[in-house]
């Protein structure tokens, strides 16, 4: 076995002898040189394990170049981000394994303009510190008609804090039909549970009345919460109060009304296409004290959780220790600014937010942009088996369940490729590729492509293996 090492090192070139020359120095001055050193030795190591084992001692194969080149190659597949961006291929709108909403343009200008220092607390006028919030605060007092505006990570951060703040020890009365259940099995009793709030449901699953809300009102109710049925629908025989007739029942009783609109709407969307959904502003006239929603789903901004209404009470929650953890920073709050400013002209939302361009494309367009891209694809691979379909997109992200959009396709099936594995292929990708996969099909659904996207998706088509075979890689 040592006789084996010595000619093995005789084969395999010395770290030093790799690390000369310009492209050594190169990968030194970008990554470091304790980086380069220790991928070179990983390609050394992997190299000497392979000629041990087979026996091989061909110096040509294992010149310095080589180890270098392959060196090189594992560092810059290491350094490559985790997070990357993605072509959108699947349809759904607000996809939160893709992140949900796409940032407008102008929500990205405005991350680079604060990644330095900025105002984020501090009244450039007095040069006294400042609420972190203020920089939104004028903006949606002007869209929703709210007193006052507190921002958190999310909208299950906006629940647990409000619940903790304002209803600790006491009762909070709700439905019992939206005792809700979303992603990542966030239960809105267990969140009522670990906030201290005692849950008082009223009413049945179907149905519930406004004396059921105005019976359950007692000494130890801290307040009235109405939770947005977001990711379902209740259909048939069914009873559900509005948030004013609850508004009239909180009045009499002097107890707070929230209304937890999930989505939170800040314009109407019906000119998109889409059923009437409460606004923000809506909910507010019709007499609820505070309003909470997310800020990534029909808003479409960054992911945040906001809580909007009567000034009072926003700065008691605001004055809970709880508020320091889940505040966002000064990221969050600029892109937001910049996203909130687009809905101050709603009938240019189409063409300057992508959320709303994606709602609004026709689906006479979709389909144009279908047969393109089915004829460059075919093109490119001609013994693909190529359709454009008629499907259904969704807006998805917990918004709107069942408002279905209609969208076209461009449906794969390639001969000696599955389309599970035609799929992982797309995802790996140079710049990754999200599909669905029906039918023994891969479907692009062009509702949620832009036209940007297309290089990409025929990149990709050009760069996947049929057969499913990977290309083999040497050692290292």
């Amino acid at each position: 076995m040592k006789k084996d090492f010595k000619k093995v090192a005789r084969v395999l070139p010395s770290v030093d002898k790799v690390l000369k020359g310009p492209e050594a120095t190169r990968l030194t001055t970008v990554y470091g040189r304790i980086t380069v050193v220790e991928s070179v030795r990983h390609v050394l190591n992997a190299w000497r394990a392979s000629i041990l084992k087979s026996g091989s001692m061909e110096p040509p194969t294992c010149e310095a170049s080589t180890i270098l080149e392959q060196a090189a190659k594992e560092i810059e597949r290491d350094s490559q981000s985790c997070l990357r961006r993605v072509v959108n291929a699947t349809g759904i709108i607000l996809h939160t394994g893709l992140g949900r909403a796409a940032l407008p343009g102008a929500a990205k200008e405005e991350l680079s303009r604060v990644t330095g220092y900025c105002n984020l607390q501090q009244d450039l006028q007095t040069g006294q510190r400042d609420r972190r919030e203020e920089c939104v605060r004028a903006i949606v007092r002007e869209l929703t008609g709210a007193g006052d505006v507190l921002v958190v990570n999310n909208n299950a951060g906006a629940t647990f804090l409000l619940l903790t703040a304002l209803a600790f020890g006491k009762e909070v009365v709700i439905s019992r039909s939206e005792l809700i259940e979303i992603g990542g099995s966030f239960r809105l009793p267990d969140i009522m549970k670990a906030s201290g709030a005692i849950l008082r449901e009223v009413g049945t699953t179907n149905k519930t009345h406004v004396k059921d809300y105005a019976n359950a009102v007692g000494p130890r109710t801290a307040m009235i919460l109405k939770a947005h049925k977001s990711n379902y629908k209740i259909v048939g025989f069914t009873k559900e109060v509005s948030i004013g007739e609850i508004s009239q029942v909180g009045k009499k009783h002097r107890v707070p009304v929230v209304d937890d609109l999930g989505c939170g709407a800040l314009v109407g969307l019906e000119p998109f296409g889409l059923p009437h959904e409460y606004t923000v502003r809506e909910s507010l006239r019709s007499g609820a004290d505070l309003v909470l929603f997310s800020t990534d789903k029909l808003i479409g901004g960054p992911q945040g959780g906001m809580i909007v209404g009567r000034a009072g009470l926003i700065e008691r929650i605001r004055s809970h220790p709880l508020y320091r953890i889940l505040r966002v920073c000064k990221l969050t709050l600029g892109a937001l600014e910049a996203t909130l400013r687009l809905f101050k002209a709603p009938d240019l939302l189409a063409k300057r937010h992508p959320l709303y361009t994606m709602i609004a494309k026709p689906p006479a367009a979709i389909k144009s942009q279908a047969v393109q891209l089915k004829t460059e694809i075919g093109q490119k691979r001609p013994d693909w088996e190529l359709a454009v379909s008629s499907e259904v997109s969704y807006l998805g992200g917990g918004s709107l369940p069942g408002a279905e959009l209609p969208s076209f396709a461009v449906r794969i099936k390639a001969p000696g490729l599955r389309a599970d594995e035609m799929a992982r292929q797309f995802r790996m990708s140079a710049t990754p590729i999200i599909p669905r996969v029906a039918d023994h099909c891969v479907i692009l659904d062009m509702r949620t492509v832009f036209p940007e996207d297309i290089p990409d998706i025929l990149q990709a088509v050009e760069q996947i293996e049929a057969g499913g075979k990977r290309q083999s890689r040497s050692p290292g």
